[in-house]
């Protein structure tokens, strides 16, 4: 059974009769950007019915940190178009995502998808312009040992390595047919750069699923479910899985590097007619990189977020943009601009990307934070232009100086959040109370001398690293 697109409650009861499924989950995505999950048994129709129609009452105080505990009832309702076969569990169940809404009925402000939804829309209706986005999920495989490996491969030299070299190349694959299976499109899957064999034998390999390129609120959406299925594809399997931005401090951390496409008219506005760089594709790389400290809040969300930001790990650290050097925030990838006939090529493959971010942010506040930046650059074409043109390199960032650096940590991050928190909030975009919320919790991790109090200290960097293994 793969996904459906229902749009009637009665096709969802029928297909649950007739199918032996035994479990309805209700799944909702809240402020943390996980996965959620209640769970009905399918025994009484009339009950089905009745939760398909209305939907059932969640604590949001639990779900959402600036929800007041005195106040906390809230609802999910079932999107019906959403229905999936669960892959994973042992009685046959059905999986629905819900929408969440307030006491009265209506769409709940603070929703992260909610939120994403009105930054589209803002960006449509002030630029007629939609973006989509394609994102490259990273993250490392840990397999504690059991069996000799026959074959060692090199340190963090895994990129797009082969089995027997790859250890895990049968479990990607099935992470992908999983994924085809529930909805979700990919564009391709490779090993990556990292590699790393610990002295018990424990082996760490980076692995590397591209999704494919989808309107924003798509996207988010198969962001958190894609991690939900590698976790239990993983466990499955008897191995762990981490997104986290850093597992070792010698070796290169995982990324969520994001491909941006701009539509209008249904023409992608990224390249002109000869293949260059638009100007309008300028503007919006301006408004990116104007809003790049603060956009942090949401990308890099945790402490060890900040500890990937290290030159020549494959990690941005400067505020700059280029085409192709992967050093950069922002680069250009290869675009076929050789094809004479653009009917030969998918005119979305003309992307820019965005290689900050990491899997720990919640993806639709990352990405509201960056269409907000897109309709600044786009409604302010002199200052976008203007940095574009002030933070186009071609050499290597630590060539070239003065460049500012992205923040160094979740303090510093709040910081920038607090002084753009206007920006973000124009619009009624972003309510006030989850940028006070983010500012806050950020803030609390009291990390801005971390790197330097942790210098010359192994085994704290090592509990710091630990801490945050298994977050987003």
């Amino acid at each position: 059974m793969q996904a459906m697109k229902f749009t009637k409650k009665e096709d969802i009861i029928k297909l649950i009769s007739e199918s032996g499924i035994k479990i309805l989950n209700l799944c909702h995505i809240p402020e943390d950007g996980r996965l959620k999950t209640l769970s009905f048994n399918t025994t009484d129709p009339k009950k089905i019915h009745e939760i398909l129609e209305y939907g059932e009452r969640v604590d949001g105080s639990n779900l959402f940190s600036f929800i007041e505990p005195g106040k906390s009832d809230i609802y999910i309702k079932p999107r019906l178009d959403t229905a999936f076969a669960n892959p994973f569990s042992q009685a046959p169940t059905l999986n629905v995502l819900c929408e969440y809404l307030d006491e009265n009925g209506r769409p709940l402000e603070v929703s992260p998808r909610n939120l994403l939804a009105r930054a589209e829309e803002k960006l449509r209706s002030t630029c007629k312009v939609v973006l989509k986005a394609l994102v490259e999920l990273e993250f490392y495989i840990i397999s504690k040992p059991k069996n000799e490996i026959l074959f060692q491969g090199e340190p963090d030299k895994n990129y797009h390595e082969s089995a027997p070299l790859a250890n895990f190349e049968d479990l990607r694959n099935e992470i992908m047919l999983t994924l085809a299976e529930v909805g979700i499109a990919t564009k391709y899957g490779h090993s990556e750069v990292g590699r790393i064999m610990c002295e018990d034998g424990t082996l760490l390999e980076q692995q590397e699923i591209e999704l494919a390129l989808q309107n924003l609120v798509d996207t988010a959406e198969t962001v958190v479910i894609a991690k939900w299925a590698v976790r239990n594809i993983c466990a499955k399997h008897g191995v762990s899985v981490s997104f986290s931005p850093k597992i070792s401090m010698e070796h290169v951390g995982n990324g969520m590097h994001i491909h941006l496409c701009a539509t209008k008219n249904d023409r992608n506005i990224i390249a002109n007619a000869d293949g260059t760089l638009s100007v309008e594709a300028r503007k919006m790389i301006g408004g990116i990189l104007r809003f790049a400290p603060s956009l942090s809040a949401f990308g890099n969300p945790k402490p060890v977020s900040y500890m990937r930001f290290i030159a020549r790990k494959e990690s941005p650290m400067h505020i700059c943009w280029s085409a192709r050097n992967r050093l950069a925030l922002i680069r250009i990838p290869l675009w076929w601009s050789f094809r004479k006939s653009k009917k030969e090529m998918n005119a979305n493959r003309e992307t820019f990307e965005y290689r900050a971010p990491d899997a720990l942010a919640n993806p639709y506040l990352l990405l509201a934070g960056i269409t907000v930046a897109v309709n600044y650059g786009l409604k302010n074409p002199e200052k976008a232009s203007k940095i574009a043109k002030e933070l186009h390199i071609e050499e290597s960032p630590n060539e070239r100086k003065p460049l500012k650096i992205l923040p160094r940590s979740c303090s510093e991050s709040a910081q920038n959040l607090e002084k753009d928190r206007r920006l973000y909030e124009a619009d009624n975009i972003f309510p006030e109370k989850l940028i006070d919320k983010t500012v806050e919790t950020l803030k609390s991790y009291r990390d801005k001398n971390l790197l330097k109090e942790l210098t010359d200290k192994p085994d704290q960097i090592e509990n710091v690293l630990r801490q945050y293994l298994h977050c987003g």
